[in-house]
């Protein structure tokens, strides 16, 4: 059996037979909200490997509420944030989370970062009935048509692989390796690329796995400098990419290498220099550096009107944490006054066009809810600067 038939079936038998004793719940159990106050709960990386990027999307996600809550809030309650480092290790998202639950301190959730982190806590928002908007991984692995309390905002890691691979095709590259992380989002999307790549009757050379912390980014190098493949696809993220990215661009300048939209972060660009010439990677939001776009505009007005940091402007973590709380702002009107969890449940799942001029997300009462398809691809040259 595949891992994420595994996960699927994993996810669906605990969410069905209650396994945990809170997973017997088969309706969203409400808590007794404050009439003027209505708090969120979001576990995330703020330390560890993505601790950086977990940073930046909290900055998004503060920023909007802030501005929403200025504006009197929703339905005249104003939107708290409950944010618990878990360093990207998925048992302590699911201690976290299980503690806000158990406390009854959180009505929702927002933004868990990570495939096995989310895969971690997807029982309990099943079992308790939480809506919980915008997890941080596209992994098809935890995405599910029983599932009906779990928004995702982005697009899949098999779309992306698609997208990468056909990319590579059209530049008549052959013979391409795959660099992955040693966990489960890694060695999923390691299946992924390497179906993309037999479909497309591409040459395959060899999969490397890289650790999450990037301890043998050097040898892994080494390894697939000494494999002379045309062209990398990466698997990876984080200070992990950067470990393998350097010494490699240093051996081998010109060997074309390409990412998922979670490969590069903004707050690895400056490590990474001369190292993102020749790169390319996958958006699935707008570019947050482009004053083109009429969604970055917006968000970059919010970042400034509520005093963020000035890196966090044109970090696509900050607008991807901004889009999410835009999606549960939008849930929370539609569920009206009279909250309750599945209200908001369906407030979110009625969601069929919430429009941002050149970027919209749409759920259409349709599981698994998945808000958007788009894909962008980005070519970089030195120090990060985009060339498309």
């Amino acid at each position: 059996m595949s891992r994420r038939h595994f996960l699927l079936r994993a996810t669906q038998a605990l969410a069905a037979t209650g396994l945990p004793a809170w997973a017997h719940t088969t309706r969203a159990a409400d808590i007794e909200l404050p009439a003027r106050q209505l708090t969120l709960g979001c576990s995330i990386a703020l330390s560890g490997p993505l601790g950086a990027a977990g940073v930046e999307q909290v900055a998004g996600m503060q920023a909007a509420f802030a501005e929403v809550n200025r504006q009197g809030g929703i339905h005249g309650r104003e939107i708290l944030l409950d944010i618990k480092d878990d360093g990207y290790v998925p048992a302590n998202t699911l201690q976290n989370v299980t503690g806000m639950v158990d406390s009854q301190s959180v009505f929702a959730l927002i933004s868990p970062l990570g495939t096995a982190n989310t895969a971690a806590i997807l029982p309990l928002i099943e079992g308790k009935g939480i809506p919980t908007v915008g997890p941080i991984t596209g992994a098809p692995s935890v995405r599910s048509p029983q599932q009906r309390n779990i928004f995702f905002v982005r697009p899949s890691y098999a779309d992306e692989a698609r997208r990468l691979v056909q990319q590579m095709v059209a530049m008549g590259l052959r013979r391409i390796a795959i660099v992955y992380l040693d966990n489960p989002f890694g060695k999923e999307v390691l299946g992924y690329m390497s179906s993309a790549l037999d479909e497309a009757q591409v040459e395959r050379a060899g999969a490397y796995a890289l650790a999450v912390d990037g301890r043998n980014g050097e040898e892994v190098a080494e390894k697939v400098f000494a494999d002379g493949p045309g062209a990398v696809l990466l698997a990876t993220t984080g200070v992990a990419n950067t470990a393998f990215v350097l010494p490699f661009r240093a051996r081998a300048k010109s060997v074309p290498l390409a990412g998922l939209s979670v490969t590069i972060f903004v707050s690895e660009l400056p490590k990474l220099g001369e190292g993102t010439r020749g790169m390319a990677a996958v958006q699935v939001f707008p570019d947050a550096t482009s004053s083109k776009s009429m969604m970055v505009r917006r968000f970059q007005s919010t970042m400034k009107s509520t005093g963020a940091k000035p890196e966090f402007l044109t970090s696509g973590s900050s607008l991807e944490g901004w889009i999410n709380a835009q999606v549960m702002i939008e849930g929370l009107r539609n569920a009206g006054k009279d909250l309750t969890r599945e209200r908001l449940r369906a407030g979110l799942a009625g969601i069929r066009s919430l429009s941002f001029g050149d970027f919209s997300v749409g759920f259409g009462n349709k599981a698994p809810y998945v808000g958007s398809s788009s894909i962008y691809l980005a070519i970089y040259a030195e120090n990060g600067r985009r060339l498309s």
